[in-house]
């Protein structure tokens, strides 16, 4: 019998060798190729019944005037039924377009304030002469949006990324551990 030592020190099975495993998900076979460059939705039952428009009513109206009941024509209402049919008052007090009881007195205006502008007003000859000046007219160009990966090169080395050299440190991690190579 082989001790735990002996067991541990045995190398592991190469899983590589073996590069066709069928994958756990698959089960005993491979997915079906798909034929087209869309998926195809199949509806389940619980599907299609959700997709059913709901029925609010049972009871199909003919028409839209319904005759009034001879017993609701003889109706007399309660004093109570009478009660709740009338406006409600406004609340005790209330005057409509009442002035406020106390004036309002705001902070004291800016002396440089002009007041409210009126709707209409003149444009000044500086502003219809004006000239846009060559950075104002680059400014207003819109930006010009490329495509993802339009233009990208992945495989181009910088300039400074040519010239740059590792540190010692960088080198000797760079290096295989010594234990990890084999002289053969």
């Amino acid at each position: 019998m082989a001790t735990r030592t002996h067991k541990l020190a045995q190398p592991k099975a190469n899983r590589l060798s073996y590069p066709d495993r069928r994958s756990v998900y698959w089960l005993d076979e491979l997915p079906p190729e798909r034929t087209g460059p869309h998926t195809k939705i199949h509806l389940t039952p619980r599907w299609s019944e959700l997709c059913r428009s709901k029925k609010l009513h049972t009871q199909v109206t003919l028409s839209p005037i319904w005759e009034v009941s001879e017993w609701a024509l003889r109706a007399v209402p309660s004093k109570r039924l009478c009660s709740l049919a009338q406006p409600r008052a406004p609340a005790a007090g209330w005057e409509p377009e009442c002035p406020l009881l106390v004036p309002v007195t705001p902070k004291h205006e800016h002396r440089g304030f002009e007041g409210g502008r009126s709707v209409c007003w003149p444009i000044s000859r500086a502003a219809r002469s004006f000239v846009a000046g060559e950075r104002l007219l680059e400014l207003s160009v819109p930006k010009a949006r490329k495509a993802l990966f339009e233009g990208y090169d992945p495989y181009v080395v910088s300039r400074a990324a040519r010239s740059a050299s590792p540190s010692p440190r960088i080198q000797e991690l760079s290096l295989p551990l010594p234990r990890k190579c084999s002289s053969k």
